[in-house]
């Protein structure tokens, strides 16, 4: 089978059989989320390659790209907001197709020192046969780990019961602060998931963000891109707490095939007393259980202390960098990369 990658600026430039490898695509690799990163999630020096291989008129495989530095840096289409990459594959393929899609994407990818790609999940299905595809096309593979990822299974769960799993100290938090929430009328929270809320929703978000600990936004125009986006789909979900009719407290989560995503968060401060951040956390979970019966929660990247207070299980994100030897910058890469490893195996 002779496999051809293309490489294509635009998604609305690709063939129209692509759409078969949308069909179990999770958040972060929808169009409306690549859409949101190419408008207002990349750097003002890097390009959106969409790299297809296919055969026979069929798609087989697409790496959402980017090259940066005038084209002589190819990465993923990752962000700091990515919580997870990869690749979109054709269902039904087997190991000799993954090693021989990866092998064609290998000799496509020659022409750069190395390639990065980050976020992946270390047990991504299919990923050691196109580690091994990658390798047998002439590049050489070096993981790393990338980030924590901190989920829980809530199948079936009732707000009651994921509650009393809860540690001790956060349970009773909660209880106090909901039970203060529902006999005082001065605080209240808001869910936004678009219409004629969308707008006020989004600057109450970023007024909130502006007064919290916060550090600034490496791209600035994408959380409020990403709700216009979310909304459209009916993936939104944000959270807006007020006290005295002034928001507290915001968190923006995605809901997409069952579960549950907090992409961000923050308070204000001078409102400490309240717990706002652990109070809004609380009326969002609630929801998400008992009127959308969410499958999953996930707490987005990071091993954030406060994490697994509400959540129980950690996944590993990790990264691949895929070397050309035969480039000089690549030898230099190369041998960068064996020297952090033994100094590693040294410590370990």
């Amino acid at each position: 089978m002779k496999i051809d990658v293309t490489a294509f600026a635009a998604l609305e430039d690709m063939p129209a059989e692509i759409a078969g490898l949308f069909a179990t695509a999770e958040v972060f690799s929808t169009r409306w989320w690549w859409h949101s990163t190419i408008a207002a999630g990349m750097a003002p020096d890097a390009t959106p390659r969409f790299m297809l291989a296919s055969a026979d008129g069929h798609a087989l495989a697409l790496f959402a790209m980017q090259q940066r530095q005038r084209g002589a840096v190819l990465e993923s289409l990752t962000t700091p907001y990515s919580c997870r990459y990869a690749p979109l594959l054709r269902n039904g393929l087997d190991e000799p197709a993954l090693r021989g899609i990866g092998a064609a994407f290998a000799g496509a990818w020659r022409r750069w020192p190395s390639v990065r790609i980050d976020a992946l999940p270390d047990d991504l299905p299919g990923l050691p046969a196109l580690r091994a595809g990658f390798r047998e096309g002439g590049l050489t593979v070096a993981p790393f780990d990338h980030f924590g990822n901190w989920h829980e299974n809530v199948a079936g769960l009732t707000w009651a019961a994921y509650l009393a799993a809860r540690p001790g100290e956060l349970r009773e938090t909660v209880r106090r602060r909901l039970r203060r929430t529902d006999r005082d009328g001065d605080i209240g929270w808001t869910l936004v998931t678009g219409g004629a809320d969308l707008e006020a929703g989004i600057a109450e978000y970023e007024d909130v963000y502006a007064r919290s600990w916060k550090t600034p936004e490496p791209f600035p125009r994408f959380n409020a891109v990403l709700m216009r986006a979310a909304a459209a789909v009916g993936a939104l979900r944000l959270g807006i707490l007020r006290q005295g009719g002034r928001a507290v407290a915001a968190q923006l989560w995605v809901v997409h095939e069952g579960c549950a995503t907090v992409l961000k968060l923050a308070h204000d401060e001078s409102f400490r007393a309240l717990s706002p951040g652990t109070l809004l956390t609380a009326l969002m979970i609630r929801r998400l259980l008992e009127a959308e019966h969410v499958e999953e929660l996930d707490f987005g990247r990071g091993d954030d202390e406060y994490k697994r207070l509400w959540v129980g299980r950690r996944r590993q994100r990790i990264g691949l960098l895929l070397i050309n030897p035969r480039r000089l910058r690549g030898l230099a890469l190369l041998g960068r990369a064996w020297l952090g490893g033994a100094r590693r195996r040294l410590r370990a």
